[in-house]
C-alpha cells in the first residue's frame, strides 16, 4: 500500500469546514423534535453531545479541529436564526448572532478557496485579540443589562434594521476585497514580499485603498447598531477606529518598501475608505 502524503488535497479543508458548518446548523430542526414530545432542554444536550461524538467518530487532528470550530459556527448560526423568529426581546440578537458566526466561517472559507497556503485555524480568527474578545463580551453583557431594565431599547426595529445592512455591506465589501486580491491577501500584515506578490489595484481596490479594513470597519460597528447598543456602539467606533489607522500605517510602509513608487502613485489617486485616516504621511 503506498504512503499517505501528509498534504491534505486542494480544496480539502473548504469541503470539509461547508460539510460541518452545515451540521451544525442543522440545529434549525430542533422545533421538530420538540413538537416530537421532546423537552428542549433535553433536546439540545442531547443534539450537542451527539454532534461531538459524531464528529470524534468521523475526524481526527488536525482535521478535528476545523471540523469543531466550522460546526460551532454553524451550530451558533442556527440558533441565531431560530432566535431571529422567536417572539422575544432577543430576537435582535439572532440577527446579531447569525452575522457574528458567518463573518468568522466565512474568514476561513474564503482563506481555503482563495489562498489556500495562507490557511490554519487562525483564519476563522476566533482567537484574533485578548481586546477582541473583552469587546464582544462587553456587547453581550449591555445587551443582557439593557434588555433586562429597558427591554424597549432592543426592540427599535428600524435601528436594528439599519445596523444590519451595515453588517452586510461590510461583509460584502471585506469579501470582495479578499477574493479580488487572491493570493496577495493575508490576515497577517507581511514584512517580506514573496515573489507572486503583485499590486492589486483593480475591482474594490480601484474604490479603497484597503476595502478590507473599511469592510470590517463597517461591520464591526453595524453589529453594536444591530444590537441597539449605546455604549458599546460608540466605543466600538472609536476602537476600532484607532485600530485601523495604526494598521493601514504600518501596512502602508511595508507596500511602499515593497512597490515603491507605483504603490505612492496609487496611494494619491485612491482614498483609504476609512473615515479621517489617510494612511502613512510620506515626505517629499
Amino acid at each position: 500500500m503506498a504512503g499517505c502524503s501528509a498534504r491534505a488535497p486542494p480544496g480539502s479543508e473548504a469541503r470539509l469546514s461547508l460539510a460541518t458548518f452545515l451540521l451544525g446548523a442543522s440545529v434549525l430542526a430542533l422545533p421538530l423534535l420538540t413538537r416530537a414530545g421532546l423537552q428542549g432542554r433535553t433536546g439540545l444536550v442531547l443534539y450537542v453531545t451527539g454532534l461531538n461524538a459524531l464528529l470524534l467518530l468521523l475526524y481526527r487532528p488536525p482535521r478535528y479541529q476545523i471540523a469543531i470550530r466550522a460546526c460551532f459556527l454553524g451550530f451558533v448560526f442556527g440558533c441565531g436564526v431560530l432566535l431571529s423568529f422567536s417572539q422575544s426581546s432577543w430576537n435582535h440578537f439572532g440577527w446579531y448572532m447569525c452575522s457574528l458566526s458567518l463573518f468568522h466561517y466565512s474568514e476561513y472559507l474564503v482563506t481555503a478557496v482563495n489562498n489556500p497556503k495562507s490557511l490554519s485555524l487562525d483564519s476563522f480568527l476566533l482567537n484574533h485579540s485578548l481586546e477582541y474578545t473583552v469587546a464582544a463580551l462587553s456587547s453581550w453583557i449591555e445587551f443582557t443589562l439593557e434588555n433586562f431594565f429597558w427591554p424597549e431599547l432592543k426592540q427599535i426595529t428600524w435601528l436594528s434594521a439599519t445596523g444590519l445592512l451595515m453588517v452586510v455591506f461590510g461583509e460584502c465589501l471585506r469579501k470582495a476585497a479578499m477574493f479580488t486580491a487572491g493570493s496577495n491577501f493575508n490576515h497577517v500584515v507581511q514584512n517580506e514580499k514573496s515573489e507572486t506578490h503583485t499590486l492589486v489595484t483593480s475591482g474594490v481596490y480601484a474604490w479603497f485603498r484597503h476595502p478590507s479594513y473599511v469592510g470590517w470597519f463597517y461591520w464591526s460597528i453595524g453589529t453594536q447598531v444591530v444590537l441597539c447598543n449605546p455604549i458599546c456602539g460608540v466605543g466600538y467606533a472609536l476602537t476600532v477606529w484607532r485600530f485601523f489607522r495604526d494598521r493601514t500605517e504600518e501596512e502602508e510602509i511595508s507596500l511602499i518598501h515593497f512597490f515603491g513608487d507605483e504603490y505612492l502613485e496609487y496611494k494619491k489617486r485612491v482614498p483609504t475608505g476609512l473615515p479621517f485616516i489617510n494612511g502613512v504621511k510620506v515626505g517629499l
